[in-house]
């Protein structure tokens, strides 16, 4: 029979098929042919014996988290405790880009903002929209719903940010386990400790672990900068221009313009040329 991995603890992935759930094994080939079953695998398996068999073709695999076949992916942002970081939020969208899945922003604690901080978030939530992302906050929870419809939705972002909150905002029942933020690293503690595919609203959602930190080792530059969307709306001289040094360079220009968010370009420059040089 086909079906799909939904959840993985330990040696045991559960396989959904037809609406029914089998605990299945992996064959030992699996493991010497260096193949890792992910969640959101489509798979075939042995019914009697339980064993998955093979697994199917993959749309695209995310390494954190470490799941496949995936339409979007909503980057869970927290404004504060922990505090907003623009570096992981632009890390992330770059990841997405280059496995062809459509980032969604949803930003979380705003209430915790004072006028200032929140004055600062609204400027960065309106430039993120203005190129052309899907942006919202915790409390647009009729809009997430919508998203949900007929995909399936990875949801990622640092410990802390508040993933499961979400999802138990769209759906009370569940119940997941949600947790405080440690006050002396200024980070939230790991809740979530496995990766589960959920069905809800007509599509399926991802609650994944978080983290406190990605990289962007296995990317190219070229990758890297295809990844900020909004360069390609600016006709540089050089058509392989990397908005760094270069003369003539209309990026470099539309951010002394204002057209360009600042920080959302100082990222770029970070993730190009990690070492500073």
């Amino acid at each position: 029979m086909e079906g799909q991995i939904v959840k993985i603890l330990s040696n045991l992935y559960t396989v959904n098929s037809n609406g029914k759930d089998y605990l299945c094994h992996v064959r030992g080939r699996f493991r010497n042919d260096k193949i890792t079953p992910t969640v959101g695998d489509y798979v075939k398996f042995d019914v009697e014996n339980c064993y998955i068999m093979e697994i199917l073709p993959r749309k695209n695999t995310l390494l954190r988290p470490l799941v496949s076949n995936i339409d979007r992916c909503i980057i869970v942002t927290s404004c504060k405790k922990p505090d907003f970081s623009s570096n992981l939020l632009d890390k992330l969208i770059v990841v997405l880009e280059y496995n062809n899945i459509e980032p969604v922003i949803c930003f979380t604690k705003l209430d915790l903002l004072n006028d200032s901080e929140l004055k600062e978030i609204n400027i960065i939530r309106d430039y993120y929209t203005s190129i052309g992302y899907i942006v919202l906050d915790n409390q647009n929870i009729e809009e997430v719903k919508e998203i949900l419809k007929n995909k399936t939705v990875a949801l990622t972002g640092q410990t802390g940010a508040g993933k499961s909150s979400l999802i138990n905002k769209l759906d009370p029942n569940l119940k997941l386990e949600t947790g405080e933020i440690s006050i002396a690293l200024g980070r939230g503690k790991h809740t979530t400790r496995h990766v589960e595919l959920i069905e809800m609203f007509g599509g399926k959602i991802l609650d994944t672990p978080g983290f406190s930190s990605i990289d962007l080792n296995s990317l190219t530059k070229e990758d890297i900068k295809n990844g900020f969307i909004e360069f390609s709306n600016f006709n540089c001289l050089y058509s392989d221009c990397m908005h760094i040094r270069e003369s003539e360079c209309k990026v470099i220009e539309a951010v002394k313009n204002g057209e360009i968010l600042e920080s959302r370009y100082e990222n770029y420059k970070k993730f190009i040329n990690p070492d500073g040089r």
